[in-house]
C-alpha cells in the first residue's frame, strides 16, 4: 500500500519561512517525480513545485520561483519544500503526490498525500 504522509506547515506572519516535509512507503521512492501542489476552497489544485527522479531537476511555478525549493532525499524516501519569504497569498492546504512521468499536471500524479494547512498572516 503507498502511503505519502506530510507534516509541516502551520500559522506564519508574512515574510516568515516554513518547511513541508513528505515521507513515501510502498513505493519505488527513486523513479518517481515527487511534486508540492496547494488548493484553496475557491481554485483547483494548483502547481507550485516539482523535482524529478533523473538528474533531480527542479521545477517551479512563477509564483514561488526564488521564494520556495524543492528537494529530495531517495535514502529517506522524503520530499521537502523549504517556503521562505511566505505572502498572504501562499496560504492554501498544501499537498506532496507522486508521478511516474510528468511534471506540472495534477492528473499525471497518482499518489497524494493527505494535504497540510499553510497559513500566513498579514
Amino acid at each position: 500500500q503507498v502511503q505519502l504522509v506530510q507534516s509541516g506547515g502551520g500559522l506564519v506572519q508574512a515574510g516568515g519561512s516554513l518547511r513541508l516535509s513528505c515521507v513515501a512507503s510502498g513505493l519505488e521512492f527513486y523513479r518517481y517525480n515527487m511534486g508540492w501542489f496547494r488548493q484553496t476552497p475557491d481554485k483547483e489544485r494548483e502547481f507550485v513545485a516539482t523535482i524529478t527522479y533523473v538528474a533531480q531537476s527542479t521545477y517551479y511555478a512563477d509564483s514561488v520561483q526564488g521564494r520556495f525549493t524543492i528537494s529530495r532525499d531517495n535514502a529517506k524516501s522524503s520530499v521537502y519544500l523549504q517556503m521562505d519569504n511566505l505572502k498572504p497569498e501562499d496560504t492554501a492546504v498544501y499537498y506532496c503526490g507522486a508521478a511516474e512521468a510528468g511534471l506540472r499536471h495534477p492528473g499525471v500524479y497518482g499518489y497524494w498525500g493527505q494535504g497540510t494547512q499553510v497559513t500566513v498572516s498579514s
